[in-house]
């Protein structure tokens, strides 16, 4: 069974086609069939025994060596007869949390970086090998396909030698399985799922890993109307630079004051197929082309990757995209304040005061704390279109990354209910998430002597004061926040491994946005 053309595919962009076959693992053809094998086994599972029979062996003698370890140990193996798989890959996979997610997840990302490094046109998985951890199969099937997407991602769209070090654009995925026609049509749901989800983090992830000078505000709003022209349940405004200013937004118009690229503000809206009305839910995303710091600027080590500084904003975005595709039931609002920072004699300044669109005033301490400014600006306004529930998601503060590292996002917000659903949601697409404080204490750090607020506190607790400011522009809406600073980039260790923009927020606002849906 083969997957229809996802909607806004575009030549060079990667697509899975998958099927589904019954039957032994020695029959299929593929050019990469893809084990997982248990962390130091030493001993041969029964349904790999016909496939060790064909290879001579190879298998068991290559299992009983311990070589495999959990997480990291791949062996490729290659076929002795005419027929079978060209290649044999066993990943080393453990078991250490309950329900197997994140180790099925992680060794489908190596699956998909050895396809797209060993330019595999035919991949197979066999599904026995992850019989044990008793997954319902359309998330079984799912998660697979993320994984594979994610891994086999590379961005390569400047390369003057196209084929050079490219991975296929097609891959045929090919899940072997003993199941029931039953249990085939729950995988195949799980794929179309996968295939969407996986298609849209990869496009946030170009458009993130895009630099500054092809990718400025105003690119970033027609990317935004080319979203919702290809779509029957998408409408899409952009409320220009003039719009900004008459009707106050002035953190936004402050920030983008310095570039000669033009400040905006993107709306999506997403309306219920079915019709009916259900509570608006706003999703806010940070887009900053590029950020210098402003005045305030930037050291020069690793400036570069400040176009990353976008990502919130890509991320909402294609889970706009996502929503769509999947036919959620719900009423969503994606806003994306986009903007430059840059120092020249238009910029905002420290010590500027700035009034923003809540009406509330701000004294400007450093010109790159930006993003809570941009963001103050889009959430009042969330608020203000009857949103009842609003997450916002931004590479906002280094002080996340100082915290927790490069292992899992800041979540922050004045709900607790709304931030166990996102924790949830965070456990079952892959992208941890970490709980801090926002409280009251925070908020007196960032209250100003002669402006209502200051852009910064003190030097501690930076993510925490940062979404204490944010929090004063929320008002009545359930709210969170996602700090994504530190898991935005992917430093690509490992031969196999993606570099570049994570996507970080597309599969976890996703799922939040269906278990919403599925509760509605």
């Amino acid at each position: 069974m083969t997957l229809r053309q996802e909607r806004g595919h575009r030549p060079g962009q990667l697509r899975i086609l998958p099927r589904i076959r019954t039957g032994g693992l020695a029959g299929s053809d593929a050019d990469l069939l893809v084990v997982a094998v248990e962390k130091a086994r030493r001993s041969m599972p029964d349904f790999l025994k016909p496939l060790d029979m064909a290879m001579q062996g190879t298998i068991s003698r290559a299992i009983a060596t311990g070589d495999l370890k959990a997480g990291d140990g791949t062996l490729i193996l290659y076929k002795s007869s005419r027929s079978g798989p060209t290649r044999v890959a066993l990943i080393g996979i453990g078991k250490d949390s309950p329900s197997g997610l994140d180790q099925i997840r992680k060794a489908s990302v190596t699956v998909g970086g050895l396809a797209s490094s060993l330019k595999a046109r035919h991949l197979a998985v066999a599904l026995e090998s992850y019989a044990g951890y008793k997954l319902e199969p359309s998330l079984l099937s799912r998660t697979i396909m993320e994984g594979i997407y994610y891994g086999a991602y590379r961005y390569d769209e400047h390369l003057t030698n196209p084929t050079e070090g490219q991975g296929p654009t097609q891959i045929v995925l090919e899940l072997i399985t003993a199941g029931s026609t039953m249990q085939a049509d729950r995988l195949a749901d799980g794929l179309q799922q996968g295939a969407i989800v996986g298609t849209a983090v990869n496009m946030a992830r170009t458009w993130a890993n895009r630099p500054a000078n092809l990718l400025s505000p105003d690119v970033l709003a027609t990317i935004a109307r080319d979203l919702a022209r290809r779509s029957r349940a998408l409408t899409c405004k952009i409320h220009d630079h003039k719009w900004l200013a008459r009707n106050r937004m002035g953190g936004i118009l402050a920030v983008g004051a310095g570039s000669q690229n033009r400040p905006c503000l993107i709306e999506l809206r997403y309306r219920t197929r079915s019709g009916t009305h259900r509570p608006r839910i706003g999703l806010v995303g940070k887009a900053v082309t590029f950020d210098s710091g402003g005045i305030s600027i930037k050291p020069s080590a690793d400036m570069d990757q400040m176009k990353l500084d976008k990502t919130g904003g890509a991320v909402v975005l294609a889970t706009m995209q996502v929503i769509d595709q999947l036919g959620l039931d719900l009423a969503v609002i994606g806003l994306i304040p986009a903007v430059e920072n840059l120092p020249s004699g238009t910029s905002y300044r420290p010590g500027d005061i700035i009034t923003t669109y809540a009406g509330k005033t701000v004294e400007v301490v450093n010109t790159d704390a930006e993003g809570r400014l941009i963001l103050a600006d889009a959430l009042a306004y969330a608020g203000e279109q009857g949103c009842k529930v609003i997450v916002d998601i931004a590479t906002l503060t280094g002080a996340c990354m100082v915290a927790l590292g490069k292992y899992m996002a800041g979540l922050m917000g004045n709900d607790q209910q709304l931030i166990k659903q996102i924790q949830q949601a965070a456990t079952l697409s892959g992208e941890p998430v970490w709980p801090l404080p926002c409280s009251d204490e925070y908020a007196e750090e960032i209250k100003g002597k002669v402006a209502d607020l200051r852009n910064t506190g003190s030097k501690w607790g930076g993510a925490c004061t940062a979404a204490a400011f944010l929090r004063q522009f929320v008002g009545k809406a359930r709210w969170v926040h996602l700090d994504i600073a530190g898991v935005d980039l992917l430093e690509g260790k490992g031969p196999h491994q993606p570099r570049g923009a994570s996507g970080f927020g597309v599969r976890l606002l996703s799922r939040f946005l269906e278990d919403l849906a599925a509760r509605a």
